[in-house]
């Protein structure tokens, strides 16, 4: 096993979970719902699960077409546009 890999993934993804949309409708369900907090959990983990299932089958298509570096060049961009563009309807 790759432990570098999935210990950079595991930070990667765990860091960017950290109060994003997800966590805080999560967070907002289980307060809720105090009675069903284990269904919350596995609602929620089976969903980020699903999710990082489908990243994976469509990185490993994509890259099939493009290299890696330019799916990293542009995955960059989209972050800056996407961050200038908070940042601007935030103003």
């Amino acid at each position: 096993m790759d432990w570098k890999l999935f210990v950079t993934v595991f930070g990667t993804v765990f860091l960017a979970e950290l109060g994003d949309k997800t966590q805080l409708a999560t967070l907002l369900y289980a307060a809720d719902k105090p009675a069903a907090k284990w269904i919350v959990f596995g609602a929620s983990a089976s969903a980020l699960v699903l999710a990082a299932g489908i990243g994976v089958m469509a990185g490993s298509t994509i890259t099939k077409f493009v290299e890696p570096r330019m799916l990293q060049m542009i995955a960059g961009v989209a972050f800056i546009l996407i961050g200038a563009w908070t940042i601007k309807s935030a103003m």
